[in-house]
């Protein structure tokens, strides 16, 4: 494939793309590469998939990943404890058990409210729940029509973070669920 120019023979288009992945914040649509570059998107996305494509060839320390509805450069995972020695060192920047299971309500079952949140993990999330809003990973989705409630949903920071296209690539829940025999007993056990 000829590499193509920018108008007024500024840098190649392959460069260009580069360059706005680079210090993109978030994941960058094709229709927005496609507008600001002033070439059709389908130019654009054959760009994106050679770039992917020969990132992963060569072995680099990066990668060019498709989520979120947009692109950006990953870390490959393979270099991850690396990154993640340099970025922390020595700090632990983890969610909490709490944070993890909240998150997880939050994800499977948005929009809902903090009141639907608590009554699933059957302890107050008023708190957990701020910290994940503060941390991006949560945001509010307005108010429940008959209650008046807030409703809370996953972000897009919390799909990139998860290297998630979509809430659809979340796993299924059923394999982890106890079969209905086991409830019975459980249930039995307590009478």
């Amino acid at each position: 494939m000829p590499e193509a120019t920018m108008p007024d023979d500024g840098p190649s288009l392959r460069a260009s793309v580069e360059a706005i992945l680079l210090v993109a914040d978030e994941p960058v649509e094709e229709v927005t590469l496609a507008q600001v570059l002033e070439r059709p998107r389908h130019e654009i996305s054959d760009v994106l998939e050679m770039l992917s494509d020969e990132y992963s060839a060569r072995g680099r320390g990066f990668e060019l990943r498709h989520v979120a509805g947009g692109w950006r450069f990953y870390t490959r995972p393979e270099c991850a404890a690396v990154v993640e020695r340099f970025v922390l060192d020595g700090q632990q920047a983890k969610l909490t058990q709490a944070a993890l299971e909240t998150l997880a309500v939050v994800a499977y079952k948005q929009p809902v409210s903090r009141a639907r949140v608590s009554a699933v993990r059957g302890v107050n999330c008023d708190g957990v729940m701020r910290t994940l809003t503060t941390r991006g990973l949560v945001e509010e989705a307005g108010a429940d029509q008959e209650s008046g409630a807030m409703l809370y949903r996953t972000t897009s920071y919390f799909l990139e973070r998860l290297g998630l296209s979509s809430l659809d690539d979340l796993p299924p829940l059923a394999p982890y669920l106890p079969d209905a025999d086991a409830v019975d007993d459980q249930q039995e056990s307590v009478r």
